[in-house]
């Protein structure tokens, strides 16, 4: 059995930055959900304009069908997705042995100023108010604060979902 790994969190917590470091550090592919979004999507959130659940609902099910396919293949994979709903963690995890959740959590100062730090990306600094009033933390999961380094991130995560392994 392959374990996935859901990294999520809000805009400006690194998502894609952990989840390809643990996806290095397991030896397994990783995937950025926001690459799968549909030209309409990134269009309304280019333009500033919050997705909704019908916006998100195609689009969670092709990640779902992903996932699926990887783990009928004997595959792990790290996905970094928000993930904001716990509606959209179960469109996730549908039909699937094992996705360990890992909510990337940070203040919104820190989460601001990261967001306004970054270049080449559609998600504007203003949509992240929207992001979290729609977050529903995660009851099941590791919560990891995102003040932390990338390689203590990733050595927490290491540390706790393979106690017995060498961490980094």
């Amino acid at each position: 059995m392959a374990n996935h790994f859901l990294i999520m969190g809000v805009c400006g917590t690194g998502k894609t930055t952990i989840g390809k470091q643990l996806a290095e550090a397991l030896g397994c592919a990783f995937e950025d959900a926001d690459t799968y979004h549909p030209t309409a999507n990134v269009a309304k959130m280019k333009q500033g304009i919050p997705l909704n659940d019908a916006d998100r609902a195609d689009w969670l099910e092709k990640l779902n069908g992903m996932l699926r396919e990887r783990e009928r293949n004997g595959n792990a994979l790290v996905l970094a997705c928000s993930a904001l709903k716990q509606k959209y963690r179960e469109v996730l995890s549908q039909g699937l042995d094992s996705l360990e959740v890992i909510f990337l959590n940070g203040s919104r100062k820190l989460l601001a100023e990261r967001i306004q730090q970054r270049s080449n990306h559609y998600m504007p600094a203003s949509l992240l108010d929207s992001q979290l009033a729609d977050l529903e933390v995660p009851q099941n999961g590791l919560t990891i604060d995102v003040s932390l380094t990338p390689e203590e991130i990733i050595r927490k995560i290491i540390t706790h979902f393979k106690p017995n392994s060498e961490a980094l």
